[in-house]
């Protein structure tokens, strides 16, 4: 039975946390910077009692399952919540379902000893601590098979050398994953392992913390990081040696979709703005809302937002339904490509519509626009994922060596008249 409405029972959960993030966690969007450390006592002050009051409500990490300290939820759910969290910068931290940290769970849970569990994966999923993942290198991204940074084997260790690009929340991790090059003359697919590597490990150098945009350089948060000779133990392996792309997996699928969960909350905040905005704004004797090119940036937005989040909640539907990422790969890559062009579009026309105040700084649009373009970058290029969704699309079809293809009207007719000329003959015969 098809059924597009929320079991009421989760509702209430939806409308309690919707209160919530507006009266209680959006305001600190307004007082907390945005590099906010977790040992900061105003971040500690602020932040832990709206985390106290999740937890007691039962909402803390709910998409993980039991073993990890969730409801087990599910995707689905997840999306639903996030739509509404995606509206403030904290909502998530305040949720325990912030990135990176939840895709670096996922990695821990399923790849980690039960010491680096102890040691790290249950304060992270507690909110004690935060966490990077440092895959990413200055002249590859897209492309892991360029990577450089080795690991090299060292009695019990493995010694750390190289470079690491854009590793979001760095600067106030207490641990990294990192993706390294163990085996050099493996298959491209084989070369490389992944390791947890403590922030305050000798040889793992901050270059400098990188902003987006128009961040001042002390509110950057994605670290260029220098690894020279950092020591770490073999037991910090995460898998076995040479299986870093599969680990990577665990946590890339479903970090692409909760970036598509949160970026809904975000689209469909600036067209609430929109439509406020049109029916405030008089020009010409007459609200915006009454102009027909108004009406049509509102009708194409509302349009693709709905198409949107129901791509995203289909995606998140097929993630519990089959609990595994590749069978969702072309979905997770199709909203991955579609959410950039869609959270551009979408604000652009809100910015157009609010004028001047549009793109002034005392309306967020502006770094909410590059926010669009940051989600055309992050976790993958959009170019990449349009590759993967035509070549998995690709794979349900079959060419022809034909010189004319069987769907042309002759070929059709030629077919229809072998199959019913008899009976269309017959037919003839009897007018």
């Amino acid at each position: 039975m098809w059924d597009f409405e929320t079991d009421k029972e989760y509702q209430k959960e939806l409308d309690w946390t919707e209160e919530f993030v507006k009266s209680k966690v959006e305001p600190l969007d307004m007082v907390l910077g945005p590099t906010k450390e977790y040992d900061d006592p105003d971040f500690k002050r602020q932040i832990r009692p709206l985390q106290q009051e999740v937890k007691d409500r039962g909402l803390w990490a709910c998409h993980l399952g039991s073993e990890l300290g969730g409801l087990g939820y599910g995707q689905l759910k997840l999306a639903l919540l996030n739509e509404i969290l995606g509206r403030s910068r904290f909502a998530p931290v305040v949720f325990g379902c912030q990135a990176p940290d939840t895709g670096n769970a996922e990695i821990l849970a399923h790849y980690g000893t039960e010491e680096l569990k102890e040691e790290y994966l249950q304060p992270l999923l507690e909110g004690e601590l935060s966490s990077s993942y440092s895959m990413t290198e200055p002249q590859g991204g897209s492309d892991p098979t360029q990577f450089v940074c080795s690991a090299v084997e060292d009695g019990d260790d493995f010694v750390i050398n190289g470079e690491k690009w854009f590793s979001s929340s760095a600067r106030y991790a207490s641990f990294l994953i990192v993706m390294t090059v163990t085996d050099p003359d493996a298959a491209p697919h084989d070369r490389m392992s992944m390791f947890v590597v403590p922030t305050d490990t000798p040889g793992v150098n901050i270059i400098r913390n990188v902003g987006v945009g128009t961040e001042a350089p002390h509110e950057g948060t994605h670290a260029y990081i220098q690894y020279e000779n950092a020591r770490v133990p073999k037991a910090n392996m995460l898998g076995a040696r040479g299986e870093a792309f599969a680990v990577a997996q665990t946590r890339l699928g479903g970090g692409r979709i909760h970036h598509a969960m949160r970026s809904m909350g975000q689209i469909k905040m600036a067209f609430d703005m929109m439509c406020r905005r049109a029916l405030s704004r008089h020009t010409k004797g007459e609200v915006l809302a009454e102009k027909q090119m108004v009406q049509d940036k509102i009708a194409d937005s509302w349009i693709e937002m709905e198409q949107f989040r129901l791509l995203v909640l289909r995606t998140a539907w097929r993630i519990d339904k089959y609990n595994d990422y590749l069978k969702v790969r072309k979905d997770i890559a199709a909203i991955k490509a579609l959410m950039p062009k869609v959270y551009h579009d979408i604000i652009s026309r809100c910015i157009q519509i609010h004028g001047s105040l549009g793109v002034s700084n005392e309306l967020p649009l502006s770094s909410m626009l590059l926010g669009a373009f940051v989600m055309g970058i992050a976790d993958g290029p959009t170019e990449v994922h349009k590759i993967t969704v035509a070549r998995q699309v690709l794979r349900d079809y079959e060419g022809t060596d034909d010189l004319f293809p069987d769907y042309t009207l002759p070929n059709r007719k030629t077919d229809a008249i072998a199959r019913f000329g008899d009976q269309i003959e017959r037919e003839i015969e009897n007018w």
